[in-house]
């Protein structure tokens, strides 16, 4: 594998040297010895200019070349560079080897980010929703000469970088109204616990619920709660609530036969929905297989 040039520096970032790795495990090594850490010494690596976790090797390989890792001991954490004299001049002493890094300093961030999308306008999924904010903040004829591009096309440039912003929002908040939504369904479960407690599922006869193929007394609680009870099931035990007949899930869950079947076509509809994925993402599987094939045999020759 081909070695990525990057830099490498400590907490306090008094000690910063250029590093050529080809993985996160070799960055880690390397990065032990040339900043003095012990070989055995458990370190972690974060990006240097905003402190994002970086272990995942497939997620180090897409950072692009000279990215600026800093490494963390067990008890260090990361904090942003502090500056004085109105942002003029750093607060810390720079090795030889950062002093590029100090005349880039000297231009406004929106220019290093801009010169980034110039190379590589993949780099837009690297960069933080602060990044992507101060490139759409730019008034347009200051970023166009920049980039290289026509006041037009920075323009379109910007309205992509919103829409981005904007996908990452919906993202965000579709996040929380879940862990809410989550919230809420296991509150009512326990709701559902207390309201029906031991002896309500003693009332349930023993003989159909052996008929029901076994049903254990959580997978019973969790179809009689109120909020999609389906999606709380497993693919083994939805596919044991289809094999049933609606009159046996009737008499052990006590309902009448609309909303019962109701219940049948939810579940039903969900265990479809899991298998297209599952198949949906055997199909990707198949299809990246020998374009990684094709890659490997591309970098031999």
């Amino acid at each position: 594998m081909t070695a990525k040039p990057c830099k490498v520096c400590n907490c306090s970032r008094l000690k910063c040297f250029g590093l050529a790795v080809s993985s996160l495990d070799q960055l880690k090594t390397k990065g032990r010895e040339t900043l003095g850490f012990t070989p055995d010494s458990s370190v972690s690596v974060v990006l240097e200019d905003d402190g994002t976790i970086v272990e995942d090797e497939i997620y180090f390989l897409c950072l692009p070349s000279n990215t600026k890792f800093m490494l963390l001991g067990a008890n260090e954490v990361w904090t942003p560079a502090k500056r004085f004299d109105g942002g003029t001049a750093w607060l810390r002493s720079e090795t030889l080897d950062m002093e590029t890094d100090a005349v880039d300093g000297g231009r406004d961030a929106w220019c290093v980010l801009a010169d980034q999308l110039r190379q590589d306008l993949a780099s837009i999924i690297l960069m933080s929703e602060a990044d992507l904010q101060s490139l759409v903040d730019v008034p347009c004829a200051d970023l166009a000469p920049v980039l290289g591009f026509s006041e037009k096309k920075s323009q379109e440039l910007q309205d992509t970088l919103q829409r981005v912003l904007d996908l990452r929002e919906e993202e965000r908040q579709s996040k929380e109204l879940l862990q809410l939504y989550l919230k809420v369904v296991e509150k009512e479960e326990g709701q559902v616990l207390q309201q029906i407690g031991e002896n309500a599922l003693d009332e349930v006869d023993g003989k159909e619920v052996e008929s029901a193929a076994g049903f254990c007394s959580r997978v019973l609680l969790v179809l009689k709660g109120r909020t999609s009870p389906e999606t709380r099931l497993s693919n083994e035990e939805l596919q044991m609530v289809l094999q049933e007949e609606v009159e046996v899930l009737m008499e052990a869950l006590g309902w009448n036969r609309e909303r019962t079947v109701v219940l049948v076509q939810a579940c039903e509809g969900e265990l479809n929905k899991r298998l297209q994925q599952i198949q949906a993402l055997q199909s990707l599987s198949a299809r990246s297989q020998p374009k990684k094939e094709g890659t490997q045999a591309k970098r031999r020759k």
